[in-house]
This record gives C-alpha cells, sequence and structure tokens, in this order.
C-alpha cells in the first residue's frame, strides 16, 4: 500500500516529536538528518552494502510503487536481472573508491548511486538520488 506522505511525515513527526523532554527533544536532534532529507522534493532512498533498504524520504515514499513497505527489502527484488547486476558492479566500484555513478539517463530523469561512508571511510551503503529533468 503507498501511503501518502501526510501520514508518513504524521507518523514520523508523532515518533520524533514529545511533549518536550530532554530525551524527546535529543530525539529530535538525532532525527535532523532525516527532517533534511524529508525537505527534499525529490526521492532520496538509502540501502547498505547488502542492497537492503534503510531509509526513503517522504518523497521516495511517495514515488516508488510499495511506498513504505519496501523498508527492509532488497533493492535487488526490484529491479530486472541487467540492472541488478549493474547495481553490484556500481558497489564494487564505490568500494574501491568512486563516490558516485550516472546509472539512469533519460527524457525524463537520472538516476545517481553515490556512496555513504564510515568514519574510517569504508562504504556503509549507498543512496540513490532521483532527479526528474525539467518538462
Amino acid at each position: 500500500m503507498l501511503y501518502g506522505s501526510n501520514v508518513y511525515r504524521e507518523r514520523r513527526r508523532e515518533r520524533l516529536t514529545g511533549a518536550g523532554t530532554d530525551k524527546e527533544r535529543a530525539v529530535t536532534d538525532e532525527a535532523l538528518p532525516a527532517q533534511i532529507l524529508d525537505s527534499l522534493v525529490d526521492p532520496v532512498l538509502v540501502a547498505d552494502t547488502e542492497h537492503t533498504i534503510v531509509y526513503m524520504n517522504s518523497a521516495a515514499v511517495d514515488h516508488y510503487t510499495g511506498g513504505e513497505a519496501l523498508m527492509g527489502t532488497s533493492l535487488l527484488d526490484c529491479h530486472n536481472e541487467d540492472s541488478r547486476g549493474m547495481m553490484v558492479e556500481v558497489l564494487a566500484a564505490l568500494q574501491a573508491g568512486e563516490e558516485e555513478r550516472l546509472i539512469s539517463d533519460n527524457e525524463k530523469k537520472r538516476i545517481y548511486m553515490r556512496a555513504v561512508r564510515g568514519e574510517g571511510g569504508e562504504v556503509v551503503g549507498y543512496y540513490e538520488r532521483y532527479e526528474p529533468k525539467a518538462a
């Protein structure tokens, strides 16, 4: 079921805000990166090195068929064999030092895979950045 952005945002707001205790304010502070990503109008989807979806901003929840139900599933299951092979290849390139690669470019959109690195510089995942082209 595709969740509308208002429902998704309200659920997230309920989890991240509270009556104002110090602990609840700390949770909100820790959520700042997600809040920033949720402010973007373009979909952003984050996966770990096993290609499991670990985060979707509100725009991604609205954009991708399956919405919030995709959380915890494999991106590889959502793509055809050629795309799966390309995703595995790009992840290997990111792990070898590449930072970002354009993976799809057509008249409607561009999609990039970009490395997410841990404190030691190791790849801990990647994100798909969806960039629609102006009509």
